[in-house]
């Protein structure tokens, strides 16, 4: 006879269901443990007692992802406030206190450009520190640049002049290692004095502007440059159109004008110990000897040596910006974004200091 049980009602049935008679088959037509010989056990107690286990385990697992998601939770706080404090403290090289006379070392190193760490923004308040610790007796350049941006060179070429009328009494010395050309001999002209190797490349007085064409392969592999501009010289130097005459001649008048910016920067900053050879404004680069002679660079010595024989102390302490692999790396994914959203990277030609 059948029972109407309600939905929320649980209950453990025997193996065989409710009409089930011990030595009866089941209804998979397997016999009682009784009905083999195996005794008679409580299949209620064994329900319950499986029942518990399940439960258990269930708990136990529950535990572990407890433990496990806290753990995960704790380790992104941690990593979160890593970032932060990375980020704000990156690149920033304070002069605390320092005890004794000591020579302030600042690197220009690589590529002299925006989001690099020899750009102006970051030099400079390594500069100001420098000149306004009262134990620094002297700052070193210490440099092994091709040179970069006219912009960056010139603004740091500009500082180092004002922090030096606004602090007489603290010389400033350039020391080219490998090479100080183009816009890294820019600023190394702001020095007091310029020291190199003998061996080392210096000068190269000029600023270029690289670009390609691209008209006769585009034309060969039959593609077709459709360009469109409000203002009929928006497109100017474009790779991908023939050169114009007009625009070139446009062009070649802006390198001119900093070039004529470099020169008399050099000027202003070497003085009367310059050669009075114009060539030395054409381009040209020089080894240390040959710099020497054309008044280029006063001498030769090393950092340690200038610190130790002209500075006159035995200290020195390092104020060059610093950045750290998460700059980099959150710089590229930002500019990896940007040239997603815009669907190209635009590399425009720019005037550059280099060899």
């Amino acid at each position: 006879m059948s029972q109407n049980i309600p939905p929320d009602d649980v209950r453990i049935e025997p193996p065989g269901g409710p009409d089930y008679h011990p030595g009866e088959p089941t209804d998979t037509g397997k016999r009682t443990r009784r009905d083999r010989g195996e005794g008679s056990p409580d299949w209620a107690r064994d329900a319950l007692l499986d029942m518990a286990r399940h439960g258990l385990v269930e708990q136990r697992r529950a535990r572990r992802w407890k433990v496990f998601f806290r753990f995960v939770s704790v380790a992104l706080v941690i990593w979160s406030l890593t970032l932060i404090t990375l980020l704000f403290t990156a690149g920033d090289r304070k002069a605390p206190g320092v005890g004794k006379p000591a020579a302030a070392v600042i690197d220009i190193n690589g590529l002299i450009a925006a989001g690099e760490t020899t750009e102006a923004r970051r030099v400079i308040p390594q500069l100001e520190k420098a000149f306004e610790e009262e134990n620094v007796k002297g700052i070193v350049l210490r440099l092994n640049t091709p040179g970069g941006s006219p912009v960056q060179s010139s603004a740091i070429f500009n500082a180092i002049r004002e922090l030096k009328d606004e602090y007489p009494d603290k010389p400033v010395y350039a020391v080219a290692e490998d090479m100080a050309a183009s816009g890294g001999y820019f600023i190394a002209a702001a020095a007091d004095e310029i020291y190199a190797n003998p061996s080392s490349i210096v000068g190269s007085i000029g600023v270029r502007m690289d670009s390609f064409g691209f008209v006769d392969a585009m034309e060969k592999l039959g593609v077709e440059r459709r360009l469109l501009t409000a203002g009929e010289n928006k497109a100017l130097g474009d790779p991908f159109s023939p050169a114009d005459p007009a625009e070139t001649e446009y062009l070649e008048g802006v390198l001119d004008e900093i070039h004529a910016q470099f020169i008399e920067a050099v000027k202003a900053g070497r003085g009367d110990r310059l050669d009075d050879d114009e060539a030395i404004f054409s381009g040209l680069f020089y080894t240390g000897e040959t710099a020497v002679e054309k008044g280029l660079i006063d001498g030769f010595d090393s950092v340690r040596g200038v610190i130790r024989e002209r500075i006159g102390v035995e200290h020195q302490i390092d104020l060059t910006p610093r950045s750290n692999r998460l700059e980099k790396l959150l710089g590229a994914t930002a500019e990896e974004f940007g040239s997603a959203l815009t669907g190209i990277r635009s590399e425009p030609a720019r005037p550059m200091m280099l060899p």
